[in-house]
């Protein structure tokens, strides 16, 4: 109330839980706000009606299409049409007029030419998520986030918000005494993918606190709860790892690197791992095929 903001965006890109959009909604309203939800990560559970509906209470809302709509690496911009609802102070008949802005901004002030390839395949993308196989699929996602969240927290970690409602979890470091970018780098040289990522606290991010870590990838390639405990445990073994070159080459980043080179646990962990991925198959690739031949 202090400032007034023209508009208020909620989403993240590393939150575990909902989002309260009828809250959010009442301050926007309260203040004269314009709200914004950038759904980019949750679209896919969205879609499926495995998360809150933000149009419900949005004026717009955007998202990428890649990430948990599982569609081509592109966007897409919602925004409310016709008549506003009667409200005091307010012409009768008013209508909202984010269309010819939004269209303005996208055409010509930030977009070149229109990638066709793009449309064709978020239109594949979007008839997919309209399946009851996709709705199956990003039920598998949230299940596997929980399976992969609570081995963890068995294991004594610590989790922001000590759980996940959706598609990922967010790995608190701190207490072990770890940075997320040593965690990051080792399980790179492990084959395992997952990103640095600040935690509530951080000084810097910089040198942020925890990871990220994300089921939807390994779910399209058919892993059920019982792998995500595996993968748990090689996280596990990876921290270990990491501990273990800590003590023996200290804290500073660059003595850490030292202790990557040429380690026999980093050697053994990459092998389980690479094994246990290649059982199982890759969309749009047959392992015989990639194989090389003479």
């Amino acid at each position: 109330m202090d400032f007034r903001p023209k508009l208020i965006i909620c989403g993240g890109s590393a939150y575990p839980r909902d989002w309260d959009y009828a809250r959010l909604r009442a301050i926007a309203d309260k203040c004269g706000a314009m709200l914004l939800c950038d759904m980019a990560h949750i679209s896919g559970l969205v879609a499926a009606q495995e998360a809150l509906n933000p149009f419900e209470y949005s004026d717009v809302v955007t998202t990428t299409t890649h990430k948990s709509l599982r569609g081509p690496r592109s966007g897409m911009i919602f925004f409310r049409k016709g008549p506003k609802p009667p409200k005091k102070g307010q012409p009768e008949g008013a209508l909202y007029d984010y269309e010819d802005k939004i269209n303005f901004a996208v055409f010509p002030s930030l977009q070149g030419g229109p990638h066709n390839h793009q449309i064709a395949a978020l239109a594949v993308a979007l008839k997919q998520a309209m399946s009851p196989g996709f709705k199956a699929y990003i039920k598998q996602v949230k299940e596997n986030a929980v399976v992969l969240g609570n081995h963890l927290v068995s294991k004594g970690y610590k989790l922001v918000t000590d759980g996940t409602e959706n598609h990922l979890v967010l790995w608190d470091l701190r207490p072990l005494g770890l940075t997320g970018n040593k965690v990051e780098l080792l399980c790179d040289l492990c084959s395992i993918t997952l990103n640095k990522n600040a935690v509530f606290g951080d000084s810097s991010a910089l040198s942020p606190g925890g990871v990220r870590i994300g089921t939807p990838a390994m779910t399209s390639r058919g892993l059920v709860e019982r792998d995500f405990v595996q993968i748990a445990e090689y996280l596990h073994q990876a921290v270990i790892i990491c501990l273990k070159v800590q003590e023996e080459h200290g804290k500073i980043l660059k003595d850490f690197k030292k202790g990557l080179v040429n380690n026999q646990d980093i050697e053994n962990l990459r092998a389980e791992v690479e094994k246990f991925a290649t059982s199982f198959d890759m969309p749009g690739f047959r392992v015989s095929d990639m194989k090389y031949k003479d």
